[in-house]
């Protein structure tokens, strides 16, 4: 990330392609292919404002860290609630649990299905959701796109939880925006390790 003289924040190719999880000759073709604004340097290399940085990725999807989002002057507030979606009662209770006791600031939900998590998304709209990808009679992948698309949904900081073995499915819901990808068995530490970053980050 660079500042002009007049601090105004503007990004490189590179910098773009970190920001919106793909690599940097991707970002490059958007550049080139007029599907994202930029501009040249007198040296030949390709800058971008924040403000069409975050329109192109709000155009496709792609969720808008919070770095951008205050880099065009949004206000961005600390997540004070987080929702856990899995249907294993169990885990379900064990994550809710473990979570309570290590950030008590935080306000805690649980779901056990997906109507159930869209109902408390909808209601509370919690700043983080720990999605498990595999709830029966939904499709995991279309949920994720489907919270950071809608805004009634609160464009949560989401964390995919999953069984599948499948090394692609990490790929696939990191394309959708998700904060964090963590295969079953859980690893508690390495949750709440990510929430306390998610958490530290939107309160800088």
């Amino acid at each position: 990330m660079t500042q002009t003289d007049n601090k105004t924040i503007l990004y490189s190719a590179l910098e773009v392609a970190k920001l919106c999880g793909v690599v940097n000759q991707t970002a490059i073709n958007w550049i080139k292919n007029n599907h994202l604004k930029a501009f040249n340097t007198p040296g030949g290399q390709f800058r971008v404002y924040p403000a069409d940085l975050m329109e192109f990725m709000r155009s496709r999807n792609i969720q808008v860290p919070d770095e951008v989002r205050i880099a065009c002057g949004e206000k961005v507030s600390a997540p004070d609630s987080i929702l856990i979606v899995d249907d294993d009662r169990g885990l379900n209770s064990v994550v809710v649990k473990y979570i309570k006791s290590k950030f008590s600031a935080l306000t805690v939900y649980q779901a056990f299905d997906g109507f159930e998590a869209g109902s408390l998304m909808t209601e509370k709209q919690p700043g983080i959701l720990i999605l498990d990808l595999d709830l029966p009679g939904i499709d995991g992948f279309d949920l994720c796109r489907r919270i950071n698309e809608s805004e009634r949904f609160g464009k949560p900081s989401i964390i995919v939880i999953t069984a599948l073995e499948n090394d692609e499915v990490e790929a696939k819901v990191k394309n959708l925006g998700v904060k964090s990808f963590m295969k079953k068995p859980l690893d508690l530490a390495k949750i709440v390790d990510t929430v306390k970053k998610i958490v530290e980050n939107e309160k800088a």
